[in-house]
């Protein structure tokens, strides 16, 4: 493994990591495509509003000794869906940090937080079906396959594969 990695709340000065991630056809292939990057500054504002208000954990994953730095991001938030409330976990990392075992740690970092916090119950996941390395992670931190369905991603319908986890 690298560097060591640490998680901090999202701040406003994430835009430019916010637009790297979320706004470039390679990052978003598994998710439907690019988003338009003049969405972002008000996305970042409603992220960091939710982390403040501890309504969502909403975690950038950065090298440790330079958090400035992103290599990526960790989400742990809670929606209603059907009439259901229910938790989901979410993860994206940069190209240059991508292999290095960084998402998986942040994974169970948040997991871990979860099972202590108590508040978030079951924990779902739904990385697209043709994400190898997500759903690598899901399989190796001890998620349970339920099923492949259609899942909605700001917008786009997409084929993806629903784990749980009881932190």
């Amino acid at each position: 493994m690298d560097a060591a990695m640490l998680l901090r709340d999202v701040e406003s000065d994430d835009l430019g990591a916010y637009i790297r991630m979320r706004c470039d056809p390679v990052m978003m292939a598994e998710l439907g495509g690019p988003l338009p990057e003049d969405g972002m500054a008000a996305k970042v504002r409603r992220d960091v509003a939710d982390a403040a208000a501890d309504r969502s954990w909403i975690k950038m994953i950065t090298p440790a000794g330079d958090p400035a730095a992103v290599a990526g991001t960790v989400s742990l938030w809670s929606h209603t869906k059907d009439g259901e409330t229910f938790s989901e976990i979410g993860w994206m990392v940069l190209p240059e940090w991508q292999g290095r075992g960084v998402a998986k740690r942040a994974v169970r970092t948040v997991l871990e937080a979860a099972r202590e916090d108590g508040r978030w119950g079951t924990v779902h996941a739904f990385p697209a079906t043709t994400n190898a390395p997500s759903n690598g992670i899901c399989r190796s931190l001890g998620f349970t396959f339920v099923e492949e369905k259609e899942v909605v991603f700001a917008g786009k319908s997409l084929r993806a594969n629903h784990w749980l986890i009881e932190p």
